[in-house]
Order: structure tokens, then C-alpha cells, then sequence
């Protein structure tokens, strides 16, 4: 018997048959215009990076496959060596790096595994300015390991010349020891259900909340990244009206929150049901431009009532 879905559940989980109407939205690789944008392409990365117009992207959003075994409904990624791992991490970068403007930032998602390939990579073709430790609070525990908490982000840039917008990115936090300075305030606020400062952001991310099944943005993409943390790097490394692109697209998030942020997206994903579900989720964006953990341009702590 077919167990029935709770009503709180949210999860977007339709099958292809289901989602076609979502699936004909998507376009081809060989649809690609030089002015094409806020587009999903169903199709090889490859191929659709041939077809993009050159230094046209002004941030990319990269999480790409770590080097683990992993079946992305029925499309599988098989684990390799670390050469074959740095010869798959050159290939795709060399495709997509092209596409970035002169003044344009990349992000590329990793584990502590493909971090150490990837860092690498990436510090030979460009300029590595940080890279960020986020902490994933869901995971299964280890029996002879420590249980995997944290993924990275490393950031790279092509030139000297970047977009950076501190203020749109720091984080409201709640103050545990407030400090007055000639009886007022320093640096803090008192509202109604506490004290608060803003504070600068830093490479560890702990305001995180992996998406879970009651939350609208959540779907049964085996490695789906949260909108908050994909807010803050768009946020912080783009303007509105810019061209976000992820290559390797799953089911949507990037090109969600470009357009819940008022940015431009092309993603490419080969999977046509991811297609689908992102598809389904920018459609949803027309009218909900919520992204939990973020309102009235503040980002919250995790878990703190909005």
C-alpha cells in the first residue's frame, strides 16, 4: 500500500509523467541564443557552454558532483581517483570559466574530500579569496569516523576588480553580553523580544537549516542546498539585474533565488525531472519570494522566529 503523504509535507517528489508540463519549459542545449536568459537547459553541460555567449555571466553558482558514489535518480556518479577527480574538476571549469565577465565571482560547492582537488584547481586558473565552511546539521554518524558536519565553498574571482556587498549579507545575531558605552548601547539594538547586533560575515556558517520536509523549498534531490546559503552568495557577489548561471542546476535552487532576488539565471541540468522540479519551484517564485532564514533584506540565526 502506497503510503500517504502528510499534509504538512511539502516535498516536491512528482515523476516525469506527472511533471511533463514542467519538463516542456526546459529547453536544449542547441536552443541557446547569445541572449538567452532565465532559462532551464535540459541537457549536456558541455554543449551548452559552447553555445552561451562569452563573458556574459556575472556570477557562478557551481555544485558540481563530489567524488562519491551517488545515484541522482538513475543518473549515477561514480567514485574516482583523485587524478581522474582533478581532470573531471579542469574539464568543467574550463568549459564554464570562459563565460565569466572580467569582473565576475564564482562559488564552487565541495565535501572535505573534493575540497582538497578543488581548491587546487581553481587556485591555478584564478584568484582564490576565501573559502567558506558551512555546517550541515542533518547527516548520518560514523562507527570508526567522525560524523560529517561541515561542506566548503570555495571563492574565486578573475580579477581585482569584484562585486562584494558586505551590507547585504551580515547577519543579525542576538547579543548575549551587551556592552554600554557611557550608558547607551555599543553596536546594538534592543527590540522587543531582545538585544540584537549586525554583524560583519564570516568563512563558518552556522545559520544554516538543511531543507526538510515541511518547508516549501524542499524536494527529493539527494543533494539539494538550502535557499539561504545560495541567497548569501548571490547577495553578496551580484546586482540586480545580473547573470547568474549554475551548471550543474539539480532541482533549481540557484535560479529560484536569482529570481526571488531579482537577478537573471540560466541553469543547466541533464536530469530531465530535476528540470521539472525546478521548474516547478521558479513557478511557485512568481508568487511566494520567501526564503527562510531571510526577510526585509536580514539574515537570522538558525531557528530564530522571523
Amino acid at each position: 500500500m502506497e503510503k500517504k503523504k502528510s499534509p504538512r509535507n511539502k516535498t516536491i517528489d512528482f515523476g516525469e509523467e506527472e511533471g511533463r508540463i514542467y519538463i516542456d519549459r526546459a529547453i536544449a542545449p542547441e536552443d541557446i541564443g547569445e541572449d538567452t536568459v532565465n532559462v532551464t537547459v535540459n541537457g549536456d553541460l558541455f554543449e551548452a557552454a559552447k553555445r552561451m555567449k562569452k563573458k556574459s555571466v556575472d556570477l557562478i553558482v557551481a555544485d558540481p558532483p563530489y567524488n562519491l558514489d551517488k545515484n541522482f535518480h538513475g543518473n549515477k556518479f561514480a567514485a574516482t581517483g583523485a587524478e581522474e577527480y582533478t581532470a573531471y574538476t579542469e574539464k568543467w571549469l574550463d568549459a564554464v570559466l570562459p563565460l565569466l565577465k572580467d569582473d565576475g565571482s564564482i562559488y564552487v560547492c565541495c565535501d572535505w574530500r573534493s575540497s582538497m582537488v578543488i581548491g587546487n584547481v581553481l587556485a591555478k586558473k584564478l584568484k582564490v579569496l576565501n573559502r567558506i565552511t558551512w555546517q550541515r546539521e542533518k547527516g548520518r554518524g560514523a562507527e570508526r569516523n567522525w560524523k560529517n558536519g561541515m561542506e566548503d565553498i570555495w571563492f574565486a574571482v578573475k580579477s581585482a576588480k569584484y562585486a562584494f556587498h558586505l551590507d547585504a549579507v551580515k547577519l543579525k545575531k542576538k547579543v548575549i553580553a551587551p556592552y554600554r558605552e557611557k550608558g547607551a548601547p555599543k553596536d546594538w539594538t534592543e527590540e522587543e523580544n531582545g538585544k540584537y547586533r549586525m554583524t560583519c560575515p564570516s568563512n563558518f556558517w552556522d545559520d544554516i537549516s538543511v531543507p526538510y520536509w515541511s518547508m516549501a523549498e524542499n524536494t527529493a534531490h539527494p543533494t539539494q542546498k538550502p535557499e539561504k546559503l545560495v541567497a548569501k552568495l548571490i547577495l553578496a557577489s551580484s546586482d540586480k539585474g545580473d547573470l547568474v548561471f549554475d551548471p550543474f542546476l539539480g532541482s533549481g535552487t540557484t535560479s529560484v533565488v536569482a529570481k526571488k532576488l531579482g537577478r537573471n539565471y540560466i541553469g543547466v541540468e541533464q536530469n530531465p525531472l530535476y528540470c521539472a522540479w525546478a521548474e516547478k519551484r521558479l513557478a511557485d517564485a512568481e508568487h511566494n519570494k520567501e526564503i527562510q532564514g531571510y526577510k526585509d533584506g536580514i539574515f537570522y540565526e538558525r531557528n530564530t522566529k522571523l
